[in-house]
């Protein structure tokens, strides 16, 4: 199958009626792809061998709750989706990363990948969180010290598993203030198409 991040985002739209959530997509999937760039330096990979790295953290970001909407219980999210994408012949790399954003999955994030999304998935939730409370609701405002002070209020988008998100910067074995600016700067630089 040749799969890219246009199909990758036209499921996630057919499968998913809410903006919000097709939203956060969007945003897992370039905070993710940005360390699928760094992944791919790491790699010594140039040229159309990083782009096509970067797109496959891009995609796994992409789809990683796009059957959210229609089968939110733990018995069925992720799994309808994997399966289907499995069916459709999506990269095994995509669906087990997929599948370890879930930590009730059974799959544990231990390659690069399953790593970058299980770290991004609830950080851009709030940072969005962060950016919808400024005046101006952009993630342009956002700061990394506005973002750290916001995670010791546990009031503050209570539903955020603030754990998830120092986990995930120690799974990529950054500080988590590093991972901060990493997302941040992901976000801010595709503020336009995420709405922010």
């Amino acid at each position: 199958m040749d799969w890219s991040a246009e199909k990758a985002e036209a499921l996630l739209r057919e499968w998913t009626q809410g903006e919000s959530l097709v939203k956060h997509g969007l945003s897992v999937a370039r905070c993710t792809e940005s360390y699928g760039w760094r992944e791919a330096e790491r790699l010594g990979l140039t040229g159309d061998e990083a782009a096509r790295l970067a797109e496959m953290y891009r995609c796994a970001g992409l789809l990683h709750d796009m059957d959210y909407e229609r089968h939110p219980s733990t018995e069925e999210h992720p799994f309808v989706a994997v399966k289907f994408l499995r069916e459709q012949g999506w990269p095994e790399e995509i669906l087990q990363a997929i599948l370890a954003h879930a930590d009730y999955s059974g799959v544990v994030p231990e390659t690069h990948l399953q790593r970058s999304l299980f770290a991004c998935d609830e950080l851009s939730g709030f940072l969005t969180a962060c950016a919808l409370v400024k005046p101006s609701k952009a993630i342009a405002e956002v700061e990394v010290a506005g973002v750290k002070k916001k995670m010791k209020d546990k009031a503050f988008a209570r539903a955020v598993k603030r754990e998830d998100m120092t986990r995930g910067a120690e799974l990529l074995g950054i500080p988590i203030e590093q991972h901060v600016g990493n997302c941040l700067a992901a976000m801010q630089k595709y503020a336009a198409e995420l709405g922010l």
